[in-house]
């Protein structure tokens, strides 16, 4: 007997003989401590210990990374398939290595495992000693002590190591090893109970529930999470996606909870939520007895009086435990240096602050305007204005993030086209303002739904034909001069009747200054009021052009209007007493009622005395030259002689003699004006046929035929009677084929029974006509086809565009908020959605195809940037589910067919292990220490690691993947690589993926060098040992 080392020449595994019959004890192996003793020896018996593991360790990694472990497996599991297998009785402290009991037996005791640690192949995990006994009584007491021992020891079927080889060797499912990855990166998850609601709440039950689907089911869940954990969230679904009914699902959740909730929606969407809580049989959630009030955006500037049925006097704002604003970016601009309280400010302090815990849920498609710092004050109502209340999470400061963000925005926007890609804006923006996106929102669009949800439980969204676009003049006649001649007299009217600060005597200005000029940007500049005065004229200009546009009608109202206040202000100036002493603006208070009788102007009052009457009474007298003649050459073009009028008569029957979906006659005809819809419902509604509606939002709707109620939820059922649920109490209800109506609908309805949307008049902003057309595009649509008609005026698109640069002049940037205040905001150059040259081009596209809402977006889309379905699809697996995944090997791997979008290659889900590995990830990246990349069969990177979304979402899909062509890929990947032994093309693939990593590293080690702040991942190289493969997918090509 002598010790052996085990170190040097003198291992355990330099004494093995070979090809002879080996008895073994062990408490312990590894695939690649099995795999050595396989080559030199046949196995007679195994006894193993009851604790015995399979275990992974560290010094095997190399080992491990050559992708053969399965392979290894296999054949270890043939191995000891063929010896006699048994369990001890007790737990076994040492291992034995015995071959023979007579003389040349040789036995082998102590601290030798059948791991790469116990056979000396790498460094041992414990401290003990090992015997290497080679004398005939030596080893024939070892054999004796091993026969007493075999003896006492029991048969199990399956025995822990088998079931241990069996499951590292297995052919996994794509979708496990998807799990297997989440289960990785979202580690954390694990101890987070609270994940998922409590089901003992009923939310399951709901009716609101029964009617989502699945991925909104997964909004729902998300939106609560976040909600509970930061108190706050943006669903940010693109239109059609049913993000109404998610909120509605969320209410339910908190309602069961005994919370109070409140909706603040825009007051034209105000019906789209009343009708939930109303106990109607057109109500499909009337079961579920949602209570939530509801009031407007507008209400929050409102002192007093009635909302609805709601007294504002007596709200009692602190008592709501959830918030829901629907079209929240109408809260993205915060007003700044106002004197009183703006809405946004009112909801901060007496909702979001005062009284009990307030979460807050908002809903928008547009949550971002391709300005970044869209986001921070909507995020402000969920931390509550604490710009370092996502510390814990790693978001040090809301504000800093969100504006080195912008900044990096902005100089990839000044990139060349060709380097102007999608994932360099994501490099530019950093892990921090994707970090802040995943806490705080959900966003999917349609592509994401179809491609990583599938279309089996919702179906596909109906085929958009190609728009239809129609050009007219406006009097059928040529009566009307073109437009291009209209907007030249538009331009020249002074619209003195609406500034009146203008005509201020300049020794009185001074007086006006400091009565009505405002302090922004914290006392930086002044905003004077006069400024704001010669803004609004410019934005009346362009009302004028856009009411044109619209219909001759409408713009022959607003001129007359307009007329009427030139007249009015001409006979005060006229019966002015200018012999008369007139106090002076020091001497009178704003609320004085000698104001009112002595000014002019309704919210700036301007004293009669302190204007220059000349002046200004000569530009009244040019306004109303001009007025004049633009409203006798709109009133000449009758409803006989209006030539885009005759034109929506042509087809409306049109369409009904040949129906875009068989049997269906239905049109929803959108107007941006009340006075346009009105025109053309008193035209058309007696004279198509079948019954019209006309919907405008201001309480004026119509319903021909008198069958029917003139409420919007009577009108939108009977006109959509399917989407809508329509129950069958109703089902004798006539219906509505055709609709007339502004924007009030154009958002947070289903009307998918239609198939054919009509814009009359063209919104200059294209985001408001996708989400008219968000009506009948929908999920649930019966229609295999649809169709968008558009009327444009009769001119080129680049003249129209221009008209908006003429008419608007050099007139200062007004940001009007959906707060309802006003507040200037510096021209920004970087921001495309407000640039001209976008819109031409949006527009352009327009009358070529219909655009979706995510096509109307520069880079990258906050879809792009969240990993909540991921964290979902891990959060709703079973404790048992999650075992089962802790128990799977290291490298497990799944082959999956290559498609369009994801070449041949391999996708690895790596580990940096060693410092060296974790210096090429950002410290940001909140996927640390794990990443992510997609190689080519070429080997070159097709996503890198920066780009660990678009790798999920492809897993994702991966893991739909049917498990009978998930078979038939195993066997040819078996076939291929000799039962996964003949690795070398996809050891080659893995080796890329390291250098990928450490490439991209060095590259932003490069940038970081002409930026603020330390260098990043200056570190060295790292390789193979410095990198754990958690699982991977190796990507077939076709064959």
């Amino acid at each position: 007997m002598r010790l052996l080392p085990n170190i040097g020449m003198d291992r355990v595994v330099d004494h093995l003989p070979t090809k002879a019959a080996l008895d073994g004890v062990t408490n312990a192996a590894s695939i690649e401590g099995l795999a050595t003793l396989r080559r030199a020896n046949g196995l007679a018996r195994l006894l193993l210990s009851p604790d015995m593991i399979l275990r992974e360790d560290a010094d095997d990694r190399r080992r491990r990374n050559a992708l053969m472990a399965r392979g290894e497996g296999l054949k270890s599991l043939e191995w000891i398939g063929a010896a006699e297998l048994k369990v001890s009785a007790l737990p076994l402290r040492q291992a034995v290595l015995l071959w023979g009991n007579t003389t040349g037996g040789r036995a082998i005791i102590g601290d030798c495992e059948m791991t790469t640690g116990g056979l000396g192949l790498a460094p041992s995990k414990m401290t003990g000693m090992i015997q290497l006994l080679q004398g005939a009584d030596e080893v024939a007491g070892i054999a004796a002590w091993f026969e007493q021992l075999w003896q006492r020891s029991e048969t199990q079927s399956p025995d822990q190591l088998t079931a241990a080889l069996l499951n590292a060797t297995a052919a996994f499912e794509a979708g496990t090893v998807y799990h297997r990855a989440l289960a990785a990166l979202f580690a954390d998850m694990a101890a987070d109970a609270d994940a998922l609601p409590d089901q003992r709440l009923g939310l399951e039950n709901s009716c609101v529930w029964h009617m989502l689907y699945r991925f909104q089911r997964d909004g729902v869940l998300g939106a609560i999470n976040k909600l509970r954990k930061w108190g706050g969230c943006i669903v940010a679904d693109s239109v059609g996606l049913g993000k109404t009914f998610e909120a509605l699902a969320v209410i339910k959740f908190h309602e069961l909870r005994n919370e109070r909730a409140l909706v603040l929606a825009p007051k034209r969407l105000r019906e789209n939520w009343t009708l939930w809580t109303r106990n109607d049989v057109r109500n499909p959630l009337a079961g579920d007895r949602l209570a939530f009030d509801v009031l407007n955006h507008t209400d929050l500037s409102r002192e007093g009086g009635l909302s609805g049925d709601i007294d504002l006097d007596h709200v009692n704002w602190g008592n709501y435990g959830l918030v829901v604003i629907d079209e929240s970016h109408n809260f993205r601009n915060r007003p700044t240096g106002r004197e009183g309280e703006s809405r946004y400010d009112r909801l901060m302090r007496d909702i979001v602050k005062a009284g009990i815990r307030t979460k807050v849920l908002m809903l928008s498609a547009t949550p971002v305007n391709n300005r970044l710092n869209d986001l921070k004050n909507q995020i402000a109502f969920a931390t509550e204005g604490d710009d370092a209340a996502l510390t814990d999470a790693g978001i040090k400061s809301i504000a800093g993030t969100v504006r080195l963000a912008q900044a990096a925005f902005n100089k990839w926007q000044a990139l060349p086209a060709e380097r102007r890609t999608s994932q360099r804006l994501l490099d530019m923006l950093g892990f921090d303002y994707v970090r802040l996106l995943d806490l705080l929102t959900i966003a999917r669009s349609r592509k994401h739904i179809e491609r990583y949800y599938g279309v089996g439980e919702t179906g596909r969204f109906p085929e958009k034909l190609p728009p239809e676009n129609r050009k007219t003049d406006v009097a059928s006649d040529n009566s009307f001069p073109p437009i291009a001649t209209v907007n030249d007299e538009i331009r020249r009217l002074t619209l003195a009747a609406y500034a009146p600060l203008r005509y201020v005597l300049a020794n009185k200005r001074a007086d006006y200054d400091r009565r009505y000029s405002q302090t922004a940007k914290a006392g930086e500049s002044v905003f004077r009021q006069l400024d704001r005065e010669e803004s609004l004229v410019g934005l009346m200009r362009v009302n004028l052009l856009k009411r044109m546009e619209s219909s001759v009608h409408a713009f022959a109202l607003t001129v007359e209007r307009q007329l009427a206040a030139v007249d009015e202000l001409i006979a005060r100036i006229a019966a002015h007493d200018d012999s008369l002493e007139a106090p002076t603006l020091e001497d009178l208070a704003e609320d004085d009622p000698l104001i009112e009788a002595l000014g002019v102007g309704k919210r700036v009052k301007v004293l009669l005395s302190d204007a220059d009457l000349i002046a200004w009474n000569r530009d009244l007298q040019a306004d109303r030259e001009r007025l004049q003649r633009l409203l006798r050459q709109a009133q000449g073009v009758t409803p006989d002689r209006d030539a885009k009028l005759a034109e929506l008569r042509r087809i409306i029957p049109a369409k009904r003699a040949a129906p875009i979906n068989p049997g269906n006659d239905k049109l929803l005809i959108f107007t941006a004006f009340a006075d346009t819809a009105a025109y053309l419902y008193e035209n058309l509604a007696g004279e198509v046929g079948g019954i019209t509606a006309l919907v405008t939002g201001t309480g004026a709707n119509r319903v021909s035929g008198g069958r029917l109620k003139a409420d919007l939820a009577t009108i939108l059922t009977a006109f959509s009677p399917r989407s809508r649920k329509r129950p069958e109490s109703l089902a004798g209800e006539p219906e509505i084929d055709l609709i007339i109506a502004t924007d009030c609908i154009s958002e947070g309805q289903n009307l998918q029974d239609c198939d054919c949307v009509v814009n009359y008049d063209i919104h200059w902003n294209p985001v408001r006509i996708v989400q008219r057309f968000g009506r009948i595009d929908r999920l649930c649509s019966t229609n295999g086809r649809i169709r968008l008609v558009n009327f444009w005026p009769n001119m080129d698109l680049d003249a129209y565009i221009g008209l908006e640069r003429t008419v608007s002049g050099r007139m200062k940037l007004l940001d009007v908020s959906a707060t309802g205040e006003e507040n200037i905001i510096e021209a920004d150059p970087g921001n495309g959605m407000n640039d001209l040259e976008y819109r031409r081009r949006q527009l352009e596209a327009m009358q070529d195809q219909v655009i979706e809402l995510e096509d109307l977006s520069q880079g990258v889309a906050i879809t792009d940037l969240t990993l909540n379905d991921l964290r979902l699809d891990l959060a709703q697996l079973s404790d048992e589910e999650r075992e089962a995944l802790g128990r799977m090997p290291l490298t497990a791997h799944a082959p999956v067919p290559e498609s369009d979008d994801l070449p041949a290659g391999a996708i690895f889900v790596l580990r940096a292990e060693t410092p060296g590995a974790l210096a090429a990830l950002d410290a940001k990246d909140p996927l640390r220490p794990h990443a992510l990349v997609h190689v080519c069969v070429d080997g070159t990177i097709h996503l890198p690691h920066t780009a660990p979304k678009r790798i999920l979402d492809s897993m994702r899909k991966l893991a739909r993947l049917d498990p009978a062509q998930g078979e038939a890929l195993w066997r040819r990947f078996d076939r291929e690589t000799r039962e996964g032994l003949r690795m070398e093309r996809w050891q080659a693939l893995l080796e890329a993926a390291i250098v990928g990593i450490t490439g991209t590293a060095q590259e932003r080690a490069v940038d970081s060098l002409f930026t603020t702040g330390a260098p990043q991942g200056m570190s060295g190289a790292s390789g193979l040992d410095d990198w754990e493969v958690i699982a991977w997918f190796p990507i077939l090509s076709g064959e």
